[in-house]
């Protein structure tokens, strides 16, 4: 019967938790770069915004508009970094994992073809980054005219309007924790269905803010081609927004 390599003590459980949880690193630093732009979304929108009047909402909108634009090609050195960042993560947790596995399943898991899933997933942050400022372009729009069909004072609407940037901000935490968690789950899963591992344990972040859906799948076993049903969808851990559970791989030494 092949060998299983699991978390078989308290010990190496924490060691294993501990080269998951790394990745909270990369949503840190992601996380700091989509904050600059929620910032510069407020400083535009307070260019063309006082507590008692917009100076123009075309021109504000448009600039909005442009500033999406302009930062594309920053966005994808930013996004190039936050992927890489995770797939370093993602590396050093099936070094440690498989440290005692044999040559052939260390073979497959570092060679496991991850350029598409790579490309993808850096095309996919540079349109989350680059929507931050157009969404925040359709947030003035809905609050002016929200704000004149109900006739609410103009004071009213602009203060409305400066509320702008921290939504943005807001946006832009949700986008780093999400994305982060997903692409390193997706990660691990590509390179696990490479090295024929057929199974995965769920992880959650053992805290108070994990969902109780999620919280009831924690130390459970599930095939990766046979996902769970999580609040009416199939779900890989750490698939879905603010999610921050985990898979662990359950590795067969394919040498035994």
């Amino acid at each position: 019967m092949p060998r299983i390599f699991d978390a078989k003590s308290k010990a190496e459980y924490r060691k294993n938790q501990q080269i998951y949880l790394k990745s909270r690193k990369a949503e840190a630093a992601y996380a700091r770069q989509l904050r600059q732009v929620a910032k510069q979304v407020g400083s535009i929108v307070k260019g063309f915004v006082t507590p008692k009047e917009i100076a123009d909402s075309v021109q504000l909108q448009n600039a909005l508009s442009k500033y999406s634009e302009m930062i594309r090609p920053w966005a994808k050195s930013v996004a190039t970094r936050m992927v890489a960042d995770v797939a370093r993560r993602d590396a050093s947790m099936w070094e440690d994992l498989g440290a005692d596995i044999g040559k052939q399943l260390r073979g497959e898991i570092e060679t496991t073809p991850t350029g598409e899933l790579f490309r993808k997933s850096i095309n996919e942050q540079v349109d989350l980054i680059t929507s931050l400022p157009r969404e925040a372009a359709q947030r003035v729009h809905k609050v002016i005219i929200e704000g004149i069909s109900t006739g609410a004072r103009a004071s009213t609407i602009a203060q409305e309007v400066l509320k702008t940037g921290k939504v943005t901000e807001s946006r832009a935490m949700l986008i780093a924790r999400t994305e982060t968690s997903r692409i390193a789950t997706e990660l691990t899963a590509a390179r696990a269905k490479n090295a024929g591992c057929t199974h995965f344990t769920w992880k959650t972040a053992s805290d108070m803010d994990v969902r109780p859906s999620h919280k009831a799948l924690n130390n459970k076993i599930f095939a990766f081609a046979d996902l769970p049903i999580v609040d009416g969808e199939p779900l890989l851990p750490g698939g879905t927004f603010n999610c921050r559970c985990f898979a662990m791989p359950i590795l067969k030494d394919i040498n035994e």
